[in-house]
């Protein structure tokens, strides 16, 4: 049990998912069928496979199947933050691919404003607002980091000012504040939950086949086309497209690609408006701090705060159980830096508290591939910035499920795929010494240690 007096009556779910709008669930599948495109996977990436799938060609057959609900896992438990960002960020996308990233910019921003455009005309009661981020400076070498990141967003056109102490705290009040980032247009808030919702009803409506509470258990070939098992029978189809996030992945050779780490989140009760007034956030902006070891946060739409990040846990052997979705210290440790960023609001308490899995790789944003002759292509590894780039990790599928000679398939950033973790007991313990080396880096001014140095030098740094 969690022993922060803030948390004493806080609910072990996800605030987004305890909802009266949450739907009744889609019948499992019954015994084997036929479609011409089979979707593995019930969150974004595959809602909007399968909605991009359709509104292509009305007429192609598609059938989506899922473990539990639709949106129930990574879709339904983030911040709600929609990022253009493909690349986890210029800076971690310019270390990587420097000369693709006005191209990868441009699209990343064509995605966001379709997301935007999808949401209005399909009738999506998601909450979706352009508000921008704010990313704040908590430490004094943190300073710098803030003014680099915004010139270098504005080398690259966006909408981003400096602000220094007094201007940041004339947006948000904490005393922790040294200045900040205002980055005003490349990132909109939504309800998570509701917009993977809304897109599961948008595909019923296309005619898609959703099939919930059905586990797939492998895929194979089968003539021109592939096979998913089930554990309800089994979709024969022309194409597949895998989208299991941090769930193993049907095909062995996606397995060594990502890891599931644990993410976890607060959000407390609604504020009295002497409340916001004591912290002084008028405005409706995404906040972040940046920090190895970082928090997202930001008002919902009946006035609560949601608080997460910091923590970011791997079990070992890829790990991934319900049980893991709680974690007492790891909810305490939030609990208290809460405070310590807004010691106006002493007293406030938390109403929902949960976990759930990223899945992360070593490069930090997804990649899209093809297998089985190309009949089944996958996308994976979005590392927490999924929300907006699932859907054009959907459309890089189908442009290869689809022979489609795309722009963003001439990219070499979205040709290769980043490198493989490494097996057990080496994946657990380089985890462990990152984690560990992280947190040393920001008690010691930003410094980053021999193990991070190497990690940089091999391009496996983790820069948050």
């Amino acid at each position: 049990m969690s022993a922060h007096p803030s948390l004493r009556d806080a609910k072990p779910a996800s605030f987004w998912l305890d909802s009266p709008l949450r739907p009744e669930p889609q019948p499992r599948l019954a015994g084997d069928t036929r479609a011409d495109l089979v979707v593995v996977g019930g969150g974004y990436t595959g809602l909007w496979t399968a909605l991009l799938a359709t509104s292509a060609d009305p007429g192609r057959e598609v059938v989506l199947v899922d473990r539990d609900a639709c949106g129930a896992a990574a879709s339904g438990r983030n911040g709600g933050f929609c990022a253009a960002s493909l690349t986890h960020g210029l800076d971690n996308g310019l270390a990587r691919f420097p000369d693709e990233m006005p191209a990868l910019e441009r699209l990343g921003a064509e995605n966001l404003d379709a997301i935007e455009k999808a949401v209005a005309d399909l009738g999506i009661d998601c909450g979706f607002e352009r508000t921008g981020e704010l990313e704040l400076a908590t430490a004094p070498h943190q300073v710098d980091w803030v003014r680099e990141s915004v010139e270098t967003a504005r080398r690259y056109g966006h909408d981003a000012v400096f602000l220094d102490h007094d201007a940041v705290r004339a947006q948000v009040d904490s005393p922790t504040y040294l200045a900040g980032g205002w980055h005003r247009d490349r990132v909109a808030l939504v309800d998570p939950a509701r917009l993977a919702w809304g897109l599961r009803a948008a595909c019923l409506e296309r005619g898609v086949r959703i099939a919930e509470n059905t586990r797939a258990v492998g895929i194979e070939r089968d003539g021109d086309g592939v096979v998913v098992h089930t554990d309800r029978g089994a979709v024969r189809a022309q194409r597949a497209a895998l989208a299991t996030n941090a769930f193993p992945g049907l095909l062995r050779r996606m397995r060594p690609f990502t890891v599931p780490v644990y993410d976890y989140v607060l959000v407390t009760e609604p504020l009295s408006a002497e409340q916001w007034g004591s912290i002084g956030w008028g405005g409706r902006q995404g906040l972040a701090d940046v920090g190895n070891q970082f928090h997202y946060y930001r008002r919902t739409a009946d006035g609560r705060i949601l608080w997460g990040g910091y923590d970011a846990i791997y079990h070992w052997r890829n790990g991934l159980r319900p049980e893991l979705d709680q974690r007492p210290a790891t909810f305490d440790a939030l609990a208290a830096q809460f405070f310590d960023t807004f010691p106006q609001l002493d007293g406030l308490r938390f109403t929902h508290r949960w976990g759930g899995a990223i899945d992360t790789s070593t490069r930090f944003f997804a990649f899209q591939r093809t297998a089985l002759g190309g009949r089944v292509a996958y996308s994976v590894g979005y590392t927490g910035l999924g929300v907006g780039a699932s859907r054009f990790g959907a459309r890089v599928m189908l442009d290869l499920l689809d022979g489609v000679d795309s722009e963003a398939l001439r990219l070499k950033a979205i040709r290769s795929r980043p490198l493989p973790f490494p097996p057990e007991p080496a994946r657990w313990a380089g985890i462990e010494l990152t984690r560990r080396g992280l947190a040393r880096a920001d008690a010691r001014e930003g410094k980053r240690g021999p193990w991070l140095r190497t990690l940089d030098r091999f391009g496996l740094g983790f820069d948050s």
